[in-house]
């Protein structure tokens, strides 16, 4: 049905290379003898109305920049997602924490009362991620933080201006993340951003990323605390500024585009986009659906039908949660050959198997992503649309 390829992505263009000309002319690409990074970090904070932003390398760099401000000791859990990036996941375990992963909803986001279950003495974070940009349930996952008193971390790496009932994704939670990787909404190549307005949180992460130095100190060098190297450079930082004013274009277009295409698929027999509640906006990093269960058809041959029709779709996103993706995760092998976090004295045995997140698996095995992005036109939106009930006709 399709015959010519869907739209890339134009990412760049004359104002990313007069702020990366300006940088190079400044002779320091070092964030603090530069001015890049810092007016992008203040820029980034304006934006999404909080007082603080801290640059890093990558969207795992500021996950763990999070991370590290919550400081858990070592066994202590922090509860997230089973349908993410291993970007979540991993700085969890870098800093001796243990992951525990609570199901999911229809949402494909975490479930309040599942992350209550898994609420224990050692929970010392809850880490939400707005899945393909759709806002997780905030105010009852804040509810059960409170109950517990745990800090929440937002994983907005897919999720720039989501919105939940009127407030920004990453501005709820105590701390948010984003991504500025190649693939998100905006992009400096690799790169990292983590946000709050606790200005302790804020000190303790700007110090993380500068290997723990505490640069107000005058004299010999202070390192209060282990930090790592996670600077951002002068040419990330021009690159991010420039971004930062196509963020809203970029959100709203794909917004009208997912709008049109929920619109044709409506009629559409078996087939359910991932549902956004009511008040809340999907920022639709990508598109999702799920074929519905009766029906019998997993979504590796829906997407085998499709990708016949010249609709180059995906299956199952990661394919299975991701505790079981990540062998060293699954198998509990870290760090040389030892099993430590998990091995530490008084950690809870925890397990990592088929079973433990049902809704989970059955999501993934049911999920169809489609070709996705802001260059599309309304032609290309029609032709995904027919080309997803040509093959619910075949199928069903």
């Amino acid at each position: 049905m399709r015959t010519r390829p869907f739209p890339s992505r134009k990412l760049y263009d004359g104002e990313e290379l007069w702020e990366l000309a300006e940088a190079l002319r400044s002779q320091t690409l070092f964030r603090y003898t530069g001015s890049k990074v810092r007016r992008f970090e203040e820029e980034f904070a304006s934006y999404f109305g909080v007082k603080y932003a801290c640059a890093s390398t990558s969207g795992t760099a500021a996950i763990h920049t999070a991370v590290a401000m919550v400081n858990p000791d070592p066994g202590d859990e922090i509860i997230t997602s089973p349908i993410t990036d291993m970007g979540t996941v991993a700085p969890i375990i870098y800093q001796n924490a243990i992951p525990i992963f609570a199901d999911v909803g229809e949402d494909y986001n975490l479930d309040p009362e599942s992350v209550e279950a898994n609420v224990t003495e050692r929970t010392r974070a809850i880490i939400v991620v707005h899945l393909f940009g759709n806002p997780a349930r905030m105010d009852e996952i804040m509810e059960v933080a409170r109950r517990h008193n745990i800090t929440v971390i937002e994983d907005c790496a897919q999720a720039y201006l989501a919105e939940y009932k009127g407030r920004l994704c990453g501005t709820i939670g105590h701390i948010g993340c984003f991504s500025l990787q190649g693939s998100k909404h905006i992009t400096t190549g690799e790169g990292g951003m983590t946000i709050t307005d606790d200005p302790e949180l804020a000190k303790r992460g700007a110090m993380f990323t500068d290997k723990g130095w505490d640069r107000s100190k005058e004299g010999p060098r202070v390192y209060p605390f282990l930090g790592l190297n996670y600077r951002m450079t002068e040419l990330q930082g021009a690159v991010g500024l420039a971004q930062l004013k196509k963020l809203r274009g970029v959100v709203e277009r794909r917004r009208k585009l997912a709008g049109m295409l929920n619109e044709r698929l409506g009629d559409v027999e078996g087939v359910k986009p991932q549902p956004v509640a009511e008040g809340n906006k999907c920022s639709y990093w990508q598109y999702a659906f799920t074929i519905d269960k009766d029906k019998g058809v997993p979504a590796a041959k829906f997407v085998e039908v499709l990708r016949r029709e010249g609709i180059p779709a995906n299956a199952g996103y990661i394919g299975k949660p991701i505790f079981l993706s990540q062998e060293a995760l699954r198998d509990k092998r870290t760090f040389g050959r030892s099993s430590h976090p998990f091995d530490y004295p008084g950690v809870r045995k925890v397990r990592y198997e088929e079973g433990i997140c049902p809704n989970c698996e059955d999501i993934l095995n049911r999920m169809v992503l489609l070709p996705f992005n802001e260059e599309f036109t309304e032609e290309d939106v029609d032709d995904l649309a027919e080309g997803v009930r040509k093959a619910a006709e075949e199928l069903f």
